[in-house]
This record gives structure tokens, C-alpha cells and sequence, in this order.
């Protein structure tokens, strides 16, 4: 080893958070352009001594003043007492760092620092020592501080025998108290001053005083690693920091001071939550549950995730305001233009629930096509309530749990969609729409629909038992809405908790009041364009609604708004001032006509007849005609006929076979067949409703009469000869009117229906009531044949003698 350099400016290495000892060696990492720079200084200095690649020499090892990472450190930034080290080896390159392994010699003070060439210097002067202790005391001091070390070193997780037997063989006490200092486990500040103290009785009297400390922290430490050792055993130790810290707040009684504790929070927030008591209950014993366990327990985060669902849920239905009638007809109106039957029934609804005060009433379902408004008369149903909306869409929804829930016990598992809406909604009584509710599909899983059953059911659901929640809550404060395009795919129980409201869609009228007060203004905001900028003809509204829509609702008239907002954006971008929309810009923008309604002729050849049917976009009228043809008495039917259109085609036939011989009984059935055709055979028809115009399609054609192509009829037959009612009368009348008929034939039974149908459409048809097929024949044909006398159950004139070949169907 070289000898110590002393009066002679040496490298200073700056130490941000290391503290050399004398007698120590350690390993140090150099990057610092500073400490690079003095690493250079000592290259060059011993060249001619050292071999290449080595490095050997001496440096002072000074700590920084401040502990904080800097790049550059000044001259007065350093400590003035450090230790003066030897170089032992050396590893690395000035691009990448060095690696140095350097021994101390002694402390030193490091007086007249500077800075040059990039590296710090100082000139070291040794430390003058003070040993005013007599032998005896410097015996005790060391015997205390070997004592002390070995009883820390004992309370060391990891194995230290070998530490114990370096201190057992150290016998000089300066050298015992640089060894100690350089390893025990406390702050730079307290080596720094460790190192600095030139009295060494005052120096081991410090070390002792924090190896107690040290000691006493170990002691602790130990206590709760063992406790938690015992506690979750050897598959949990990742879990051990976090618990240990929560047992040294536990011990040292300050975990109050950071705030509220979560389980303090949770217990807080279940009692201000209303709970019914057994609820109540049930969720401070899960509290319980949850202090109990530990932080990685795989049922933590179940629990807690359940209380959170607990304390979210609302158990206080919200104030609600009186139902105001008159407010509600009002939002009603300013919502949806038409559907008076439907308001009407809405508010009978609403004045019920007022004049019980908000109890248990019927299930509302709205059923009809797409567009009509079924979603935005529930957020009307709302806004009229002051209560909040929630909507669920239940389409393609075919697990049970989807609606009940999943048990806890499943990974993943989830509340049900009735739960999760009350949640968001935040009431406990609001307005439910449960949105597709034919679409509910059945699979493996269980029968969602079945788990609907009590949700919807008046009588049950005060105690509907969510399976993750598995306490009842009561659902017989909220309004439940449902909404369906079909009722044929709900299933009966579940249809028979709830009250059908038909919403069979709007009149032409109705749709053009709709587009040119709510939708056209709507379209013309969301596309920038200004109310002076675009103007749409009535002419050219009816138009779009009648040749380019067809739909009960308005989403399809919506969007051909929109594509005429577009085109007129364009337009007003180009440079147009302003734009009239009219029927060559509707061509331009929406192309050819789409759809072609059916006029009524103004002349119509024997064997046809004009029939009126409902579709799901509104009313139409149908031609029937029929023709005669050599054969042998079949009947041949087409177009797309259902089975219901053809069992009334098969009675017409009969009828007028059993009746039409007592006018003219010179028919040769037997030698002809009989071939009955309902135009636009890609479309598929069916229902009960074409009975009166098949019959009296097939007496034109065997009595050679034209019928009035003015005249349009609907209603049903039956083998005595009576017409029976049908449904739809409004739409179908509507499409009479629009196709330029004047007379409409009805079932008698069917003159209440008149009462829907608009007042602008009633003045200009004239409307007849039978209810005999005579009555019909003789209004359409002019033919006088012998009706039902309702006394005998025969009719009027005999009938003709037997024996005509039957005819084959």
C-alpha cells in the first residue's frame, strides 16, 4: 500500500449518500463528469507507474453538502472532513462509468478545495485524535459495543455468523466504531457525524446510543414478522410489507391520523344508507367479515365489492312530486304529435297513480313497429313524473343471470340488469323502460323471460331477491315499461303481467304535421343551416312521405330528411343564397320513386275487386282477381297467400256456390277452375280480413257485373254468410282515401273503430255497414240473392235441387 499523501492537493470524489470509513473497503459507482474528471487527473498523473488499463493512486472521499442528485458540485457545496482512499481496483470506461473499489486510510480534513480542469481538489490534513479515556473506559466502551452489534446481528432475518465473528475478533475501539459505523442501518447525516467526532470516547458513546435505536426498530420489526408469519403462513409472504405496515400504525396508534380507516368509512356509509335492518345487518357482519381477512385474500375484493354495491343501491324511494295532469298532457303533446288513443290511455294510467298515491299499478307494454315512438313516450311518462329514466335493452339477452344476477361464488360475477339499473338510475322508484323485451332469446344458461316473472309481477316484486345481492329489495315503487316490435315471441305468463298498448304507427297527416314541425327543424339545426336558408313545399314533404318511405314510423322519413339538409349544405357552401326544395331536388337528391301506392282504377273488368289491408307500415288496398278457366272444379290460389287468406277464398267459393244458383243456376262448376291471384305475389299476405273481397271478386266474375272500382272493402265470411269484424279499420280506411276511393264496405261491428279514424278522412268517404253477404252483393254487384233469415237459420228463397258434382279444392 502506498503511503498517505499529506499537503499535497489530491482528487476529491464527491459522495451523494455514502459515507467512507477508515479501514473499510467498498465498492463505488462513478459517473459524474466531475468525479470522470478527477479519474482522468489520476491516469495521468501515475502513467509511468501503472501498468495499462490499471489504475492505482489516492483521492479524498468527501460527502456532499446537499444529498439531492446534482450534476455539478461546488468546492464549498462538500463536507470538510472525509477519508483519504487507496484506488484497489477499477473496472469500466468514461463512456459508461467506473466501477472503483477503494480502501479508506484515514480521515482527513480537506482544506483549500477548488475546482480545475472539470475535477475537484483538495489538500488533505490528517485528524489529530483525542483519547482522554483511560483503559478501563475504553475496555467497557468496546465490550458494549460488541455486545450491542451481536445482539443486532441476531435480530437479522438473513444468516450473520460471520459478522459475528469479525466483531468478536476486533480488539481496537476506533477501529470496532468505523467498521459498525460504516454498516449499521442509519441516516448519511449520523455517519457523517460519526465520522467527523475526533473524541473517540464521544464517538463510541454516539454509536452506542443509535445501535440502541437500531435495536429496539429490529425488535419491533421482528415481533410483527413473526406475527404475520403465523398469520398467513408460507404461500403469503408477498403479502408481508403491506401487512407489516399496517401492523407498525396498529402499534404505534397514529393509523387514525391519516384519516378515516376504510372500514370506518364502510361502516359510516351503512348506517346513512337507510338499510332495512336485516340488510343493515347483514352488511356489518360482511364488514366484520372483511377486517378479518387479509389484504391478498381471494375474498377481499369479493366483499368489498359487495358492500360497495350495498352502500351504492338507493333504499329511500325519492320525494315525488303531484302528478299533474294537465303538465302531463302537456308534455304528452309537446312530445309526440297523434296517438290520442294512446295519451288517453297513458293519462287514465298517470290519474290512477295519483289517486292511490303512487301504489302498485299495472305493467305498461308498448307494442308496435320501429319508429313509432315507444322508447320516447316512456322518457316522456319521466319527464311529466319528475322522476328519473333508466333504460335497459334486453335484445339477444339469453341468460337467466343476466336479469337475477350471478351467485358470488362465481369469479366475475355481476349483479342482474334490474339491479345494476336502479343503481345508475340512483332511485328507488324511477321509470324502467325495458327496452326489446320480444327479443329475449332462450339458451343453455336458463330462460331469461322465466326470471322476468317476478320482476314484473305487481303482487311479488316488493321482494325481488337479486341471487349477487341476496337480500330482498323491493321494485314495487318503480314504473315499469316495456316495449316490443311483436307480441308473438313473448311468452303467455309473462304477457299476462302486462297491459298491450298498440302503438300501430301515424297517418300520412300525422307523419307530415311530425316532419314539418319537429323532424325538418331538427335536421336543419343539426346540419348549420338557418330557417331563412332551406324551405321544403308541402307538396314536396308529401312526396318524400308517401313515394319514398314506407313504415308505420319516422326513422326512414328522418333520414331522407337528412339527405336533403346535405344537399342543401352543399349548395349553401357553393354560394346559394337559398334553397326550395321542391319536387325536382327531392328527384335529384333521393332518386326514382322507391314505392308506388295502389290507385284505385277507373274502370275494373269483371272478376276484380278492391280489398283493404294492413301492413306494418300502415294501410293498403288490394285488387282481387280471379278467372275462370276449362278444368275440372279446382281452385288455384296465388300470390303469397297465408293459410287464413285461403280458408276464406275456400268459404267465398262455398258460399257463392251454395247461394249464387238461386240467381243463375245455369253455372257449370264442375266444368271449370277457378284461379284467384292477389298482385305483388313477393310480398307474403295473410289474416283475416279478405274474406268479402274474394267473394266478391269471384260474383263479379261468374255474373259478368264489374264492380265500382271506387268501392273498397274489408271484413270476413263465414259459411252461414255473415260478415264478420276485422281490425286495422284505421289504416285501411286511410289507404281508401289516399287510393281515391269513395265507399267503403264494413262489418257492422266494425262502426266503433270509425271513431280513430281522423275527421278530415271520415268527410270525404262514405262508409256502409252490412252484415250479411247479400248485403255486400247487392251493394257491389247490383245482385239481389236470399240473405240468413236469423229465425230459421235458412235462408230467404229455396234452395236449388242437389246433385251438382262436388268440387275439388
Amino acid at each position: 500500500m502506498e503511503a498517505p499523501l499529506f499537503n499535497k492537493p489530491l482528487p476529491v470524489l464527491a459522495l451523494r449518500n455514502l459515507v467512507l470509513f477508515p479501514g473499510t473497503t467498498v465498492p463505488i459507482r462513478v459517473g459524474r463528469s466531475q468525479s470522470l474528471a478527477a479519474i482522468r487527473t489520476l491516469r495521468a498523473e501515475n502513467s509511468d507507474r501503472n501498468p495499462p488499463g490499471q489504475l492505482t493512486g489516492q483521492l479524498i472521499a468527501v460527502l456532499q453538502r446537499p444529498l439531492e442528485q446534482k450534476d455539478h458540485i461546488a468546492p464549498d457545496e462538500l463536507y470538510s472532513i472525509g477519508v483519504l482512499c487507496q484506488i484497489e481496483r477499477v473496472r469500466g470506461n468514461e463512456k459508461d462509468g467506473f466501477q472503483l473499489v477503494v480502501r479508506g486510510i484515514e480521515r482527513v480534513r480537506a482544506v483549500n478545495a477548488y475546482e480545475s480542469q472539470g475535477s475537484l481538489f483538495a489538500t488533505p490534513e490528517p485528524l489529530k485524535e483525542e483519547r482522554d479515556a483511560d483503559p478501563a473506559t475504553l475496555k467497557a466502551l468496546l465490550d458494549s459495543v460488541k455486545s450491542l452489534a451481536k445482539q443486532i446481528l441476531e435480530l437479522l432475518p438473513s444468516g450473520a455468523d460471520q459478522m459475528v465473528t469479525l466483531v468478536d475478533g476486533i480488539s481496537d475501539l476506533d477501529f470496532l466504531v468505523n467498521v459498525v459505523g460504516a454498516n449499521i442501518d442509519i441516516s448519511t447525516e449520523q455517519k457523517q457525524e460519526l465520522l467527523e467526532q475526533t473524541n473517540i470516547k464521544t464517538r463510541a458513546l454516539r454509536l452506542l446510543d443509535l445501535m440502541q435505536h437500531v435495536r429496539d426498530d429490529l425488535r419491533v420489526r421482528t415481533e410483527i414478522r413473526d406475527k404475520m408469519t403465523t398469520k398467513l403462513g408460507k404461500n403469503q409472504r408477498e403479502a408481508i410489507l403491506r401487512e407489516q405496515m399496517r401492523a407498525i400504525q396498529e402499534e404505534l396508534g397514529d393509523g387514525e391520523s391519516e384519516g378515516p380507516s376504510k372500514s370506518e368509512d364502510f361502516k359510516k356509509k351503512i348506517e346513512e344508507a337507510g338499510m332495512p335492518d336485516d340488510v343493515r345487518k347483514l352488511a356489518l357482519e360482511e364488514l366484520r367479515r372483511l377486517e378479518s381477512l387479509g389484504q391478498q385474500s381471494p375474498e377481499t375484493h369479493v366483499i368489498r365489492n359487495y358492500l360497495d354495491l350495498l352502500v351504492a343501491m338507493p333504499w329511500k324511494p325519492d320525494v315525488e312530486e303531484p302528478i299533474d295532469l294537465k303538465n302531463a298532457r302537456k308534455i304528452l303533446d309537446e312530445d309526440h304529435y297523434g296517438l290520442d288513443k294512446i295519451k288517453k290511455r297513458l293519462i287514465e294510467h298517470l290519474a290512477t297513480m295519483k289517486l292511490k298515491e303512487g301504489g302498485r299499478g299495472l305493467i305498461l307494454l308498448f307494442s308496435g313497429p320501429p319508429g313509432v315512438g315507444k322508447t320516447s313516450l316512456g322518457q316522456s311518462i319521466a319527464r311529466s313524473l319528475g322522476r328519473k329514466f333508466v333504460r335497459v335493452s334486453l335484445g339477444g339477452v339469453r341468460d337467466d343471470a343476466e336479469i337475477r344476477g350471478h351467485r358470488r361464488t362465481y369469479i366475475g360475477a355481476m349483479p342482474g340488469r334490474i339491479v345494476q339499473g336502479i343503481k345508475r338510475a340512483g332511485s328507488m322508484n324511477p321509470v324502467f323502460l325495458l327496452d326489446e323485451i320480444d327479443k329475449l332469446g332462450r339458451g343453455y344458461q336458463g330462460d331469461p323471460s322465466a326470471a322476468l316473472l317476478e320482476v314484473l309481477d305487481p303482487e311479488q316484486n316488493g321482494t325481488f331477491t337479486d341471487h349477487y345481492m341476496d337480500v330482498p329489495y323491493d321494485l314495487s315503487k318503480v314504473l315499469f315499461i316495456a316495449t316490443a316490435n311483436s307480441l308473438e315471441t313473448i311468452p303467455g305468463p309473462l304477457l299476462d303481467r302486462m297491459e298491450v298498448i298498440e302503438l300501430n304507427g301515424y297517418t300520412t297527416a300525422e307523419k307530415q304535421h311530425i316532419a314539418k314541425n319537429h323532424l325538418f327543424p331538427k335536421q336543419k339545426s343539426e346540419h348549420g343551416l338557418k330557417e331563412d336558408q332551406v324551405t321544403l313545399s308541402d307538396e314536396a314533404l308529401l312526396q318524400v312521405i308517401t313515394h319514398y318511405t314506407r313504415e308505420a314510423g319516422v326513422r326512414d322519413l328522418q333520414r331522407k330528411l337528412a339527405a336533403l339538409c346535405r344537399a342543401t349544405t352543399t349548395k349553401i357552401v357553393e354560394g346559394a343564397e337559398r334553397v326550395d326544395v321542391g319536387m325536382p331536388e327531392i328527384e335529384e337528391t333521393l332518386g326514382p320513386v322507391r314505392f308506388e301506392h295502389e290507385v284505385a282504377e277507373k274502370a275494373n273488368p269483371p272478376g276484380v275487386a278492391t280489398g283493404l289491408a294492413w301492413t306494418p307500415v300502415g294501410g293498403e288496398i288490394l285488387f282481387i282477381e280471379s278467372a275462370l278457366m276449362p278444368g275440372n272444379g279446382r281452385l288455384v290460389l296465388t300470390g303469397q297467400l297465408g293459410e287464413v287468406m285461403k280458408e276464406s277464398a275456400q268459404i267465398a267459393l262455398t258460399l257463392i256456390r251454395s247461394r249464387l244458383p238461386s240467381v243463375s243456376a245455369s253455372l257449370e262448376f264442375d266444368k271449370r277452375d277457378l284461379h284467384i291471384h292477389v298482385p305483388a305475389g313477393a310480398i307474403p299476405k295473410d289474416g283475416p280480413s279478405a274474406g268479402v273481397a274474394i267473394l266478391t271478386s269471384i260474383a263479379s266474375l261468374f255474373t259478368g257485373k264489374a264492380v265500382n272500382p271506387k268501392i273498397a272493402m274489408t271484413g270476413e265470411v263465414t259459411l252461414r254468410g255473415a260478415v264478420t269484424p276485422v281490425g286495422g279499420i284505421k289504416e285501411k280506411v286511410i289507404a281508401a282515401h289516399r287510393a281515391g276511393v269513395t265507399k267503403v264496405i264494413l262489418a257492422r261491428k266494425n262502426e266503433r273503430d270509425l271513431r280513430d279514424v281522423p275527421e278530415e278522412v271520415k268527410a270525404k268517404l262514405q262508409f256502409v255497414l252490412v252484415d250479411d253477404v247479400a248485403e255486400v252483393l247487392r251493394i257491389a254487384l247490383g245482385l239481389e240473392i236470399p240473405a240468413l233469415d236469423p229465425n230459421t237459420g235458412l235462408w230467404g228463397l229455396p234452395l236449388p235441387p242437389t246433385g251438382l258434382p262436388p268440387m275439388s279444392m
